[in-house]
C-alpha cells in the first residue's frame, strides 16, 4: 500500500514537473515558430506553426538592426561587465570576510543595503551622474554602471562561500612564502569556482537580456544593444510582430547556449554559498 501511494505521488510531481516545464518552455516556443511567419500568419494565428519556415525576417533583421554591430556590443558589455564584477567582489569579499572587525561588518552591510534600494528609484541621479562623468552614450561608461549594480548580490554570495573556506590553506601558503594576491589567485580562486560560475551565469543573463539600463544610457546607434535595437520593431501605432519575433530569436539563441553549457554549475553553486559560513 506504501508503495502505491508512493508511485502515485511520484506520478504526480512528475506530471507537475512537466506542466511547469512546458509552461515555461511555451514563450520560447512562441517567440521562435513567430520569428519563421509572415506578418499576416503572425496576427492569424501566433500558435500555430507557420506553412512555410522562411528565413526572409532574419536577413531582413540582420541588414535593418546591422546585427553584427550590435551583437559585438552586447557581448563586450556582457563579458567585461561580468569578468569586473567577479573581480570586483571576490576580492572585496575576500578582505571583508579575512579582516573581520566593526569597520569590514559596515562596509559589508552598506553595500548589501543598495540591494533593497528599487532601480527606478536611482534613474534620474544616475543619468545626471552619468551625464557629468561623461558615461552616456559610451560602452566603459555602461560597464562601470554594471559594475556598481552586479558587485552587491556577488559579493554576498561570495562572502558566504569564502566563510567555509579554512584560514589553514592560506597560512600553509603564506609560511611557504606566498604574498596576499598569490594566495588569492593561486590558492583562494581555484577554490571559488563553483560560486563564481554561478554569479557568471546568473550575471551574464540579467546584463544580456537588459532593456531598462541601455535604454536611458544608450540613445546612439554605434552602442545600441540587442535588446535596445530590437525596440525599433514596436511602435505606437504598428508592431512589426513577425520581425520582432525573428530578432529576439537572435538575440536569445546565444544565451540560452551559454546557460545550457553551464547550467550544471548553478546549484552546486548556490547551495555552497548559502550553507557556508
Amino acid at each position: 500500500m506504501k508503495n502505491v501511494r508512493y508511485n502515485i505521488s511520484t506520478l504526480g510531481l512528475e506530471l507537475l514537473m512537466i506542466a511547469l516545464a512546458l509552461m515555461f518552455f511555451f514563450p520560447l516556443y512562441m517567440t521562435f515558430i513567430n520569428g519563421f511567419k509572415s506578418y499576416n500568419e503572425v496576427v492569424t494565428s501566433v500558435v500555430a506553426l507557420p506553412e512555410v519556415f522562411q528565413l526572409e525576417n532574419f536577413i531582413t533583421v540582420w541588414k535593418q538592426l546591422q546585427f553584427f554591430g550590435v551583437f559585438m556590443n552586447s557581448i563586450i558589455i556582457t563579458v567585461v561587465s561580468v569578468a569586473g564584477t567577479l573581480l570586483i567582489s571576490s576580492m572585496a569579499a575576500y578582505q571583508l570576510v579575512r579582516r573581520p572587525g566593526r569597520v569590514s561588518n559596515v562596509i559589508f552591510l552598506s553595500i548589501l543595503a543598495s540591494l533593497i534600494i528599487p532601480f527606478q528609484t536611482l534613474m534620474v541621479p544616475l543619468v545626471k551622474v552619468a551625464k557629468d562623468l561623461g558615461f552616456i552614450n559610451s560602452l566603459h561608461g555602461i560597464i562601470i554602471m554594471y559594475w556598481g549594480f552586479g558587485v552587491p548580490l556577488a559579493l554576498f554570495l561570495y562572502h558566504g562561500f569564502i566563510k567555509g573556506i579554512p584560514r589553514e590553506l592560506e597560512e600553509a601558503a603564506h609560511i611557504d612564502g606566498c604574498g596576499t594576491f598569490g594566495v588569492f589567485f593561486k590558492i583562494l580562486l581555484p577554490l571559488l569556482k563553483p560560486i563564481t560560475t554561478t554569479i557568471a551565469i546568473l550575471h551574464s543573463l540579467w546584463i544580456w537580456n537588459d532593456f531598462l539600463l541601455p535604454l536611458i544610457t544608450l540613445s546612439s546607434n554605434s552602442t545600441r544593444t540587442i535588446p535596445l535595437a530590437a525596440n525599433i520593431y514596436f511602435g505606437q501605432y504598428t508592431n512589426e510582430w513577425h520581425l520582432a519575433m525573428a530578432a529576439l530569436t537572435m538575440a536569445v539563441v546565444p544565451i540560452i547556449l551559454f546557460f545550457l553549457f553551464m547550467q550544471r554549475y548553478i546549484i552546486q553553486g548556490i547551495t555552497a554559498g548559502a550553507v557556508k559560513g
